[in-house]
């Protein structure tokens, strides 16, 4: 009875909940942990979570299974342990969580497992859940759940206005997947559809600010409007954004899928208008396409204004 108590409060918890033996092997596995990975724990049971499980990543894409690892950490010197990493969902995307890992004894104080959670951080969940009245407006893309061309140029003209009026800066990432046609022809349209699924979500779902938004801007090309940035701080949120979809993929049949997307990176000016400022951007896209795809290119001589603003898209 005490055991079914126990597990109803743990599958009811919004936090990814699993244990471990001493060898890291999976013994539980809570209902939000299969929620937040799309694996159920008929799937992971008995495995490792290093086995294409988890597969937590730090921000430049490196796999934390092999060193850094919380849970391992956490196994070897007996210490509480917590971390901020990127979890690798079933689909192939990935999502940002903190982890925290804690070990569980023995009667004679020996480390016989641990027990690791892990919160969505996903800056955007509001966002998510406004969509169903974005979508009665047209403005949300069916495939990709993102903002679609229509609400991408009422927020350029929304933002441009807001600059020129109050002096809020904002720049322009505009994304564009490589060798797109490679995958159909090679795939199917089928294969398409989920890569591009791919590419949205591990664009929309590490957005960190609310005020930053991102768009499909038509076919293979996405869109960001990030707020309150820099050029430096422009650069690095393409990158980022580059690097999580470059370690993610998607599975067709015993096939992994991966895609990479160059992108092209500009920040507002006082003289632009939306024309002006969207031909930069793909521009700037054009020459990584040129240079050798899977980089971003941004102008050499960005604004070094507002050094104090965050990076917070």
């Amino acid at each position: 009875m005490q055991d079914a108590i126990y597990k109803t409060l743990l599958d009811n918890l919004s936090e990814g909940v699993y244990f471990v033996d001493r060898d890291k092997r999976i013994l539980y596995w809570n209902k939000a942990a299969e929620r937040m990975t799309g694996r159920t724990a008929g799937e992971v049971l008995g495995f490792c979570c290093a086995d294409n499980i988890l597969v937590h990543t730090d921000e430049q894409g490196a796999n934390l299974c092999l060193s850094g690892c919380p849970l391992s950490a956490m196994m070897t010197d007996g210490r509480y342990h917590e971390a901020s990493v990127y979890m690798l969902h079933k689909d192939g995307h990935r999502v940002p969580v903190t982890v925290k890992a804690m070990p569980v004894y023995d009667e004679q104080g020996n480390i016989t497992g641990g027990i690791e959670t892990f919160t969505d951080n996903s800056a955007n969940r509001l966002l998510k859940e406004q969509n169903a009245h974005l979508t009665s407006l047209s403005l949300i893309d069916e495939l990709t759940q993102a903002g679609n061309r229509r609400y991408a140029n009422i927020t350029l003209e929304t933002r441009l206005s807001e600059f020129k009026r109050y002096g809020w800066p904002f720049g322009m990432i505009m994304f564009d997947i490589d060798n797109f046609k490679v995958v159909n022809d090679t795939f199917g349209h089928d294969a398409g559809d989920k890569a591009l699924q791919m590419v949205a979500r591990s664009i929309s779902d590490n957005m960190r600010s609310p005020a930053s938004l991102f768009f499909r801007w038509g076919g293979e090309e996405f869109v960001i409007l990030a707020s309150n940035v820099n050029g430096r701080q422009l650069y690095d949120i393409a990158e980022r954004m580059r690097i999580l979809v470059a370690t993610s993929f998607i599975v067709r049949g015993d096939d992994e899928i991966r895609v990479t997307v160059s992108a092209g990176a500009t920040i507002a000016t006082a003289e632009d208008d939306a024309e002006s400022l969207t031909r930069r951007a793909d521009t700037l896209l054009y020459r990584s396409k040129k240079e050798g795809k899977n980089r971003t290119s941004t102008d050499s001589g960005q604004p070094a204004g507002f050094a104090d603003s965050v990076a917070s898209s």
